[in-house]
């Protein structure tokens, strides 16, 4: 993992290594200031020389501008590698995730993804900011203090020993016990996250239903428990904090007490003391410090591992050796086809559907809910792969295409439909960036968008708001028709993609439709009949599998399902009527 992470340090190695050589240089010139404060009070005070006192004051002080100015280097540098690297983590997993296949993408929540873009990465970007200034800097001042404090008195030294082993001792049973905490944590951001998103999403349904206090309740539920894990994993943590004081004291009182005996005795002067006391200090603050390397790297490790985990995942829609670049026309066949979701094989979202449809035709597909419309369609531009079977078009496995080749072909306008933030004329140039105004206004009256759009002081240069909430459901699903019909695909596939318009707007796309685009073909996934009752054949869909397949007045006759259908919505517009 750690090598892997490494490797997105990138055009921020030089940063990475001058950062540790600036701490190392900083660390010197400290180390080098308690001598000279020693060599004052010994020669120079003591004998009364003020010249001596002068001239190692002014060392001392050039001595300790050198160490601030290293010091400063050192910080910009690390703050330039640790952002830097931060940032190549978030592009690599923003990457990646674009090359997730649907279900790559529902092995995670997009909170859980959203919080491994933020909160995870910026652990991981503070452990290494840590690690590179502060876990260079703390042990090499520990040795260097450590060296020059056993140089000075070999026998008051040991003490720092004795500290050291507690300290190990203590921060080992921490990190192994707070690990697995944290991992807890991490995952319960996820909840939370997902909580927020769902709400914010949603908030008009909330404030329909007046459900305000138990989104509430809910939020507060999900905080708790995250606050919980949090103070279950802060009482290790901050166990390292006493158990550090308790070191630090212990080590100045007996320095004191042995020190001024050996004073006393002759066998140690004031000024070796002082000098002592300084890197007593110096050695008690970089343990402290390593410490709290500890801790933020025992809290990076939890967030490093989902990181890597969204990174080392791999599409399981991978293009052919030799993938083919065109798509001949609209030929759509269905051949013995059966999909499952997930690793669940027994489970079959769709079973045994063998349809074959000629280029430029309209299809139109029928059936209730959970009857696999969306996830029969889905399979035409390869967003799930058939478990069993395959899917052709225009006499090709779709496995056997370029995935970019494939998807350009196919134009999709989903259930669930998405505007961006941005004007109506680059909301629809999302399905083609290099489309002219003119092809623009001609996307949108086959779509039926261009009345309302005229009707806007900004008309094309409209703004939309983030998720397309100024404008209506109707006024939304037409742009996302006529965005698709900018591709101009040799297939258009509708997904319940005109229920919010009214059925006069509907028949006046289906009739563009069939005008503008004869050579497309048509797959329109509708629950009003009258949507798809002129196509030139109708799938009727029943859990997974096909139970119909012919014209309207073939279903009339001879399908149970369609005939119930078509009856309750007869009778509905014949008491609309009345």
């Amino acid at each position: 993992m750690i090598k892997k992470l490494a490797s997105y340090i990138g055009e921020f190695k030089k940063a990475t290594i001058l950062t540790p050589i600036f701490m190392i240089l900083e660390v010197v010139m400290e180390m080098i200031i308690p001598l000279l404060m020693a060599k004052i009070i010994d020669n120079g005070v003591g004998n009364g020389d003020m010249k001596y006192v002068t001239i190692v004051g002014a060392v001392m002080i050039v001595t300790a501008f050198c160490s601030l100015t290293f010091g400063v280097l050192g910080g910009k540098y690390g703050a330039n590698a640790s952002t830097g690297f931060a940032r190549n983590l978030r592009k690599e997993m923003y990457y990646n995730i674009q090359n997730f296949s649907f279900s790559n993408i529902d092995r995670y929540s997009t909170a859980g993804l959203v919080t491994r873009l933020t909160t995870d990465v910026t652990n991981v970007q503070n452990a290494f900011q840590m690690i590179i200034r502060m876990f260079v800097r703390a042990p090499f001042t520990l040795i260097s203090a450590m060296v020059m404090s056993f140089w000075i008195n070999a026998k008051l030294s040991l003490i720092f020993v004795g500290a050291i082993i507690v300290l190990g001792v203590s921060l080992y049973f921490i990190m192994t016990k707070a690990h697995p905490l944290f991992k807890r944590v991490f995952r319960k951001y996820d909840d939370l996250n997902a909580s927020v998103q769902e709400n914010l999403s949603a908030i008009r349904v909330v404030k329909a239903y007046v459900r305000e206090e138990h989104e509430i309740g809910k939020f507060h539920k999900e905080s708790s428990i995250l606050r919980d894990l949090f103070i279950s994993a802060e009482k290790l943590i901050v166990l390292n904090s006493p158990i550090m004081q308790f070191t630090m004291y212990t080590c100045i009182l007996l320095m004191s007490w042995l020190g001024a005996k050996m004073i006393v005795s002759s066998t140690m002067t004031t000024g070796e003391l002082m000098s002592l006391f300084t890197y007593a200090t110096n050695i008690l603050m970089s343990l402290m410090m390593i410490s709290m390397v500890f801790v933020m790297v025992t809290m990076a490790k939890s967030s490093a591992e989902r990181i890597v985990e969204v990174i080392d995942e791999k599409s399981n829609l991978t293009n052919p050796e030799n993938p083919i670049y065109e798509v001949k026309d609209g030929t759509i066949e269905f051949s013995d086809v059966s999909f499952s979701y997930g690793s669940d094989k027994d489970s079959e979202a769709l079973e045994n559907i063998n349809i074959t449809i000629n280029s430029g035709e309209t299809i139109g597909i029928i059936g209730g809910t959970g009857s696999s419309k969306s996830t029969l369609v889905q399979l035409i531009p390869r967003l799930y792969d058939v478990t069993k079977g395959s899917v052709k078009v225009g006499g090709v496995d779709v496995r056997e295409y370029d995935i970019e080749t494939l998807r350009e072909a196919v134009s999709m306008v989903l259930q669930k439909n998405v505007l961006f933030s941005g004007t109506i004329k680059e909301n629809l140039r999302w399905g083609n960036k290099d489309a002219s105004d003119e092809e623009i206004i001609k996307a949108c009256r086959q779509a039926s968008a261009e009345e309302f759009i005229e009707k806007f002081p900004d008309k094309y240069d409209t703004f939309i708001e983030q998720g397309g909430s100024n404008v209506s459901g109707g006024q939304k699903q037409r742009l996302c028709i006529a965005r698709a019909l900018l591709k101009k695909p040799k297939i258009l596939i509708l997904d319940d993609s005109t229920s919010a318009v009214d059925t006069k707007t509907d028949a006046l796309i289906r009739q563009a439709f069939r005008e503008t685009i004869p050579d497309t073909t048509k797959i329109i996934i509708a629950q009003r009949i009258s949507s798809v009752q002129e196509s030139d054949k109708i799938i009727v869909l029943d859990d997974g599998k096909i139970n119909g397949f012919g014209t309207h007045e073939e279903l009339l006759e001879n399908n149970e399902i369609y005939k119930e259908v078509y009856k309750s919505q007869v009778k509905g517009d014949d008491s609309d009527e009345k």
